[in-house]
């Protein structure tokens, strides 16, 4: 028997839809990266294809993110051709709820399985990507050892302070201090000591709640409005910050976002976001890095590399750092006459 499953050539009919992935994780944040086996995208821009993707082929989003396949908390990326002249590829996000705006961990992962699987063909100890994602234009810098990237650094786009210093009503919580500050995506950053959370891991439940009734109840005191892109103007998650665990670092960083997804790395778009609001309060010097760790205790690391404008904010220019690793190879298959193909979730 065990001979014969070694030689096993089964196969699902011809049918049948069959999705290929690679996965990832950027500081034990999952990334499901489709790299074959959907239909074509259509549109001109990252955001065009994202729309197409959104309207025309959700099921596969749903397929791949939720059960029997994924779970609650899976990521995934989508890999396209570059949009926009000199970029060297595009991509975009998905997630439980649907769509991101930026995903700094994927970008890390990314950069890492277009350099590793050779699908992007490049010498040198050092690489310097272009990327076209939905919130503009990514730079992402490899530093490779024995041509294997080791970590990756990305130039993120603009990040402002949209509201400092609010207050809301959460029920069954009481009044909540937050900002409001976009790094890719716009957070609602909240101290979790304020709330009486060390954000160690045995607190995820709570810290999911938490985060879900603190964004509901800012989205539904705020408006959220980016100054370009309508597409972009939605709070995506709750931020809570607390004091490292460990010494040498600047503090702790736990992201409830989407439908309730805790993100297991610092989350590259959200160090961003706090980078920009401690920027803003005197609190990070223009060229100063610090160190941010994750619910498990992973880290990133964020730079304050240049100051700009972001049409009426105040804007700075972030860097941030992170490692990742390959975990696996998958083709999903889609039996049509599977009642559940098309995937369900528990959250």
């Amino acid at each position: 028997m065990y001979r014969k499953l070694r030689k096993l050539k089964w196969g699902p009919s011809a049918e049948w839809l069959k999705i290929s992935s690679i996965d990832m994780h950027t500081g034990g944040e999952p990334l499901r990266i489709l790299v074959d086996g959907y239909p074509e995208i259509k549109g001109n821009t990252i955001l065009e294809k994202r729309k197409y993707f959104r309207d025309k082929l959700d099921y596969i989003r749903m397929g791949t993110m939720w059960e029997p396949r994924g779970h609650a908390d899976m990521y995934g990326a989508v890999i396209t051709e570059p949009c926009s002249e000199g970029a060297d590829f595009g991509c975009f996000f998905l997630h439980n709820e649907g769509y991101s705006t930026m995903c700094g961990h994927a970008i890390i992962a990314l950069t890492k399985f277009v350099l590793d699987s050779r699908l992007i063909k490049r010498r040198g100890e050092w690489v310097t990507l272009q990327i076209d994602a939905p919130p503009g234009r990514i730079v992402a810098r490899a530093r490779r050892e024995g041509g294997v990237v080791k970590y990756v650094t990305f130039t993120n786009v603009p990040s402002f302070v949209l509201h400092k210093d609010q207050q809301v009503h959460v029920p069954g919580v009481g009044r909540v201090r937050y900002d409001v500050a976009f790094g890719g995506a716009f957070y609602a950053i909240v101290s979790a000591e304020k709330l009486g959370l060390s954000l160690e891991a045995f607190e995820y439940a709570t810290l999911v709640d938490l985060g879900r009734k603190i964004k509901q109840s800012v989205m539904n005191s705020q408006k959220i409005v980016h100054p370009f892109e309508e597409e972009l103007s939605f709070l995506y998650g709750t931020i809570f910050t607390g004091k490292a665990h460990h010494p040498n670092r600047h503090s702790r960083n736990v992201c409830i976002f989407a439908d309730g997804e805790l993100d297991r790395s610092a989350t590259g778009s959200g160090v961003s976001a706090r980078a920009a609001l401690h920027h803003s309060r005197g609190e990070m010097r223009m060229g100063e890095r610090v160190v941010i760790e994750s619910i498990l205790g992973t880290v990133m690391e964020v730079e304050v590399s240049g100051i700009s404008t972001f049409g009426p904010h105040k804007a700075i220019i972030p860097k941030v750092t992170g490692t990742a690793s390959f975990t696996g190879k998958n083709q999903f298959w889609f039996d049509p006459e599977d009642p559940l193909k098309d995937g369900f979730i528990f959250r």
